[in-house]
């Protein structure tokens, strides 16, 4: 069932300037994940831009505030795989992951750009949660 729909979309240009502004401490807005992958483009500015608005549309869908660099955009590698990276999804402080877990929900994102705009949509899911039988578990571990 889903929860919540975010969404949030910001000129790029307002990233650029804050990146040509800030310089090295535009690092506090991002984890360094986030640095580290959008540093190996041509212009990180667009792809940091779509970072900072999946970081307010997953605000929009979350119950209480939280802080810049408690999510954050993934791209796993996969070289066995036709492209070299993974989709985005978005990565949580445990606190954010714990209580994801608790109630079941997942979160999912979509990123986009255009030369003037960045956007990201999260839509926050809540799955039926099943509780663990350990009696079962044992039974196969065995």
């Amino acid at each position: 069932m889903i929860v919540a729909v975010g969404h949030d979309l910001i000129e790029i240009s307002r990233i650029r300037a804050m990146l040509e502004r800030e310089g090295p401490r535009a690092g506090k807005l991002f984890a360094p994940e986030e640095l580290v992958y959008c540093a190996r483009l041509s212009d990180p500015a667009p792809s940091l831009a779509a970072r900072f608005a999946a970081k307010e549309a997953f605000q929009k869908v979350w119950p209480r505030p939280h802080g810049w660099r408690d999510v954050w955009v993934v791209r796993r590698a996969t070289p066995d795989g036709p492209f070299p990276f993974s989709r985005p999804a978005l990565a949580f402080v445990p606190a954010i992951e714990e209580e994801m877990r608790a109630r079941g929900w997942v979160a999912h994102l979509t990123l986009t750009h255009t030369k003037e705009h960045a956007s990201a949509v999260v839509v926050l899911e809540e799955r039926e949660t099943q509780p663990l039988n350990y009696q079962n578990e044992r039974e196969h571990a065995e």
